[in-house]
């Protein structure tokens, strides 16, 4: 049960029902940390953008797996349960269309965690994940020799940005989970939008 009044799909009109048409996903669910913005609809709106340019825009250049690989290790080390689930479920169905092994690359981002080496992620790979690592547990640590690294790991700067936005996207979602008591219940897990390029869709919806 979260901890401040949600709108539910049922209940919304006008502008939040608008908007909860758009962010259904498969089988018509708006899962629950959509639904926590219900109050404040415009809130909803940036989440929505936000999270669909990080993770679901065609014009990144990193593999969606990687990406969704960040927001795993992220929310494990933000103990965001609900985020953890939703991603790890996600991650899975997207290492399954490639050549990766879904339960090895889940327990080496628990390596990734603990400091430990892991032969699943290439040393370019690992990097990236330290990085956003050591982003979400000091931020006021990083310093430029952190991303001089990730260029001599072989990221262009426009890689280094995405890794960095996937961080920090969930940061704010994590924190928007824990923060107001957002659970899982009832829901699918996994699910996410087609990727979409359109860029006025959230700016104007």
């Amino acid at each position: 049960m979260a901890y401040i009044k949600i709108i539910s799909p049922g209940e919304a009109q006008g502008k939040l029902a608008d908007l909860y048409q758009l962010v259904r996903g498969p089988g018509g669910q708006v899962d629950q940390v959509l639904q926590i913005h219900s109050l404040r609809p415009h809130t909803l709106r940036g989440h929505m953008g936000l999270y669909k340019a990080v993770l679901h825009d065609t014009r990144n250049e990193l593999p969606g797996w990687y990406l969704e690989c960040i927001g795993v290790l992220v929310s494990r080390i933000n103990a965001c349960a609900y985020c953890d689930l939703h991603h790890s479920t996600g991650l899975r169905r997207l290492l399954q269309r490639s050549e990766r092994p879904p339960g090895p690359v889940l327990e080496a981002i628990d390596a990734v965690l603990a400091g430990t080496s892991s032969p699943i992620f290439t040393q370019r790979e690992r990097g990236g994940l330290d990085y956003a690592a050591k982003l979400t547990r000091s931020p006021g640590a990083i310093e430029v020799a952190d991303v001089e690294q990730l260029r001599a790991l072989g990221f262009r700067d426009g890689e280094v940005l995405e890794i960095n936005q996937v961080t920090a996207y969930f940061a704010y979602a994590n924190r928007t989970v824990t923060g107001l008591g957002v659970s899982s219940a009832g829901e699918t897990l996994g699910l996410s939008p087609e990727n979409d390029d359109r860029e006025d869709d959230w700016s104007h919806a």
